[in-house]
């Protein structure tokens, strides 16, 4: 009877401390709603409304009817142009995900029922979305060559043939796009943890505290903080690269400037952000958590590494614009795979930069309130 007593009094204690605990209902509640909020809306495997250029080199009616089918299909979102060369600048800088050239002498030919040819050019940097670039672009010009057909009475064989080119990842080789992205995931866990199990272990101690009361400034302490984890992040990057390289044979098209210059700003961004965790949590095991939660779950679903960003919902795609992965993820395919696109991975180095300022301010804001 006093076993069952002392039984029941500790499953209460339970229950009480698990009430007390906010991080538990977080856990128990919080986290699961998030997580099947995010895989139910957020990440799909399908691609709708996937960025292409048309481009209409020719004229005549079927050329700018082939170019409508495009246009209203519901798996493209479609800009028209008259010449490819804008719209290439444009698939080169990662804003389109493909292009479709209409000859020029494409009505000609198509009325007199010669061999006429359609070419889709689809970015391999995303191997699933170029697969799904092409054969979205197939049963376009089909559904159109069906229709045409039967209006004038014509046998099966009538439209034109499609002509596919894959550029940067001509191969489809997946790990070639992967593996850039995985690089960047590790990067965004490593970064992470690294300042906020490290520094809640001083707030746990009672050691940070020592340290701010002496005269040591605030932009100090930061900097002294985080100038060791910044190193060893970045030659965890470079190794990582350097096994990419050596021994899965990726190319590596860029310049070690430019992945110097990225990979420096994704640092910054994510020890900012384990500095904040920690000063938020001051507690390892609920800073490790938090790290996971806010680093390599927003880094793994919501950085365009396995899950095409185009394709997920309008306030998702708003809310991966603050996740840092997104912006390595692609400054990596691009040096891997393109190039110094400058265009892209200064713009990518700016927005990084800008959110690690953000995230120090935040550190520093919050580490003043929490000693006075």
């Amino acid at each position: 009877m006093n076993g069952w007593r002392r039984i029941k009094a500790l499953i209460l204690k339970e229950f009480i401390q698990v009430l007390r605990d906010p991080s538990s209902l977080l856990i128990a509640f919080v986290l699961p709603a998030i997580l099947l909020f995010l895989f139910g809306f957020g990440v799909s495997l399908d691609a709708r409304q996937v960025r292409i250029g048309v481009a209409v080199q020719g004229s005549g009616a079927p050329a700018y009817e082939l170019a409508s089918a495009f246009m209203a299909s519901p798996w493209f979102e479609a800009d028209l142009e008259k010449d490819p060369r804008p719209l290439e600048r444009e698939v080169l800088a990662g804003r389109l995900r493909g292009m479709v050239v209409i000859p020029q002498d494409f009505s000609r030919d198509l009325g007199r029922k010669d061999a006429v040819s359609v070419q889709v050019i689809a970015d391999g940097s995303e191997t699933n979305t170029a697969n799904y670039v092409q054969n979205y672009a197939r049963g376009v010009v089909s559904s159109w060559s069906m229709v045409e057909g039967i209006k004038k009475g014509t046998d099966s064989d009538f439209g034109p043939q499609l002509l596919s080119r894959i550029w940067f990842n001509p191969e489809l080789e997946s790990r070639n796009s992967l593996i850039p992205g995985a690089v960047a995931i590790i990067m965004a866990i490593i970064g992470t943890l690294l300042t906020a199990l490290v520094v809640s272990r001083e707030w746990e101690r009672g050691t940070m505290e020592s340290l701010m009361s002496t005269p040591v400034g605030m932009f100090e302490l930061l900097l002294g903080k985080m100038v060791p984890y910044f190193i060893l992040g970045l030659l965890a990057m470079l190794g990582s690269v350097v096994v990419a390289i050596g021994l899965f044979h990726l190319p590596f098209r860029g310049s070690p400037a430019f992945l110097l210059l990225v990979a420096s700003a994704f640092l910054l961004a994510a020890l900012g952000q384990g500095l904040l965790i920690s000063t938020l949590a001051k507690n390892q095991f609920i800073a490790a958590q938090a790290a996971l939660v806010t680093g390599f779950l927003p880094a793994f679903l919501l950085s365009g590494f396995v899950f095409e960003i185009a394709s997920m919902p309008l306030p998702i795609r708003i809310l991966t614009r603050i996740v840092p992965a997104r912006y390595l993820v692609s400054g990596l395919q691009t040096l891997f795979l393109v190039g110094d696109v400058q265009k892209v991975l200064w713009t990518d180095t700016l927005i990084l930069l800008l959110l690690a300022a953000l995230l120090f301010a935040l550190t520093a804001r919050k580490t003043v309130r929490r000693l006075r």
